[in-house]
């Protein structure tokens, strides 16, 4: 892309009543109303390429996620200051990303990456759901990166590791493999997997979190500053969902805590937590097929348990992806096969499709991944001009700069 489009969209305001929640099962479009607060929105640069996607927002604006590069088949990390991409590189191999919410203000970014090592079961681990193309079967680790330089995170023993999110006090959360061949998982994957606190400034373990009882398999997508973490227990399956979130989980003080679910008996995932502890993601609801994704978004609160959040009208599937310490959630909302799918922003009891909302921006919002105490949330739209896949920002009016 060249410059920077600047664009407005509209999202609930405090003037606006917002409409009763209809649940579980659909979601609440909200009217136009020019008494809606006023959203600026940003399409960012990528390095270069065709597609790229903020999936990280923190309260100092920093963007991250990842952007190919141009004639590129690969994607690498990015970090967004100030509308500027920055590539933050790879371990050796062809492909890295920011994929989860990073909450941490003070530098620090936490992230996959592809080694030059080809991971000698072949295994096609979890970094492969998300990177371009075929899998590569490169042994992919998680990261941390600061002050210019990404460094690994380490395994437990095995050869494999993911990261997702990062606090204020530099712990890392994700999973890794450890050394046992567990006769639960799926061809090609070999190793078996858990839930792993790292510091981030040290690199080195701090502690792994073990599964519900019954499970073999952990694995950690959130923290926040009070050291919550949520993730998932279940089996080792294919190291991508299904039933290796057989059960959503929050860890306080490492003791595993089953969230519940909508009904299903797989994909039950975590994938964001508030200071507050509130938690969101989505799970299965009753299908004919129990192990094929059929998720809503939820919203998991001490006191009132996990609530299904719905999807948008005519929408089969949803997802929540992120929450600020106002408990504002973004995510997904798609057409059964992900045929269609837009973004969308629940707030006070109201999902809310921001392509509805939007004012004088004539892209497409497939999701919206993050959103800060600000309430300015990134994600990724279509360019209606170019047909690309972008990054964006939008910040309320008034925060805007």
């Amino acid at each position: 892309m060249g410059s920077i489009r600047v664009h407005i969209i509209t999202a609930l305001g405090a003037l606006v009543v917002a409409l009763p929640f209809v649940g579980p099962g659909v979601g609440t479009a909200l009217p136009r109303s020019s008494s809606a607060t006023q959203y600026e929105v940003t399409e960012l640069s990528s390095l270069g390429g065709t597609s790229s996607a903020g999936n990280s927002i923190n309260d100092e604006g920093w963007i991250a996620g990842f952007s190919n590069r141009q004639g590129d088949a690969t994607t690498r990390a990015t970090l967004w200051r100030d509308g500027t991409p920055i590539a933050l590189g790879t371990l050796g191999g062809p492909n890295s990303a920011v994929l989860w919410p990073v909450k941490n203000t003070h530098g620090m970014i936490a992230g996959v990456a592809e080694t030059a090592e080809v991971d000698p079961f072949n295994e096609n681990w979890s970094c492969s759901a998300f990177f371009p193309g075929p899998a590569t079967h490169h042994v992919c680790l998680g990261f941390v990166w600061r002050n210019g330089r990404m460094k690994p995170l380490p395994t437990l023993g095995g050869n494999n590791g993911f990261a997702t999110g990062l606090n204020n006090d530099g712990l890392v959360v994700g999973w890794a493999e450890n050394t046992v061949h567990d006769p639960t998982c799926n061809l090609p994957q070999v190793l078996q997997f858990r839930a792993v606190v790292w510091n981030g400034h040290s690199r080195r373990v701090v502690r792994e979190l073990s599964p519900l009882p019954g499970d073999t398999v952990t694995a950690a997508t959130a923290i926040n500053d009070a050291g919550q973490v949520v993730g998932i227990s279940g089996i080792c399956a294919n190291a991508v969902g299904g039933y290796s979130a057989a059960h959503a989980v929050l860890w306080q003080d490492g003791r595993p805590t089953d969230l519940g679910d909508l009904g299903g008996v797989a994909w039950n995932t975590p994938m964001a937590i508030n200071d507050q502890g509130a938690v969101v993601g989505f799970a299965n609801v009753p299908n004919d097929d129990p192990g094929a994704f059929n998720a809503h978004a939820f919203l998991w609160t001490e006191e009132a348990g996990m609530q299904d959040l719905g999807t948008l009208p005519g929408d089969a599937l949803s997802q929540g992806l992120g929450i600020n310490d106002q408990g504002q959630v973004v995510g997904i909302s798609c057409t059964a096969g992900f045929g269609s799918c837009r973004a969308f922003l629940w707030d006070d009891g109201t999902m809310i499709d921001l392509n509805a909302l939007a004012s004088g921006y004539d892209g497409h919002f497939v999701f919206a991944n993050d959103i800060n105490d600000a309430g300015e949330i990134t994600g990724q739209s279509i360019d209606a001009q170019t047909g690309d896949a972008v990054a964006f920002r939008a910040a309320p009016i008034d925060s805007a700069t």
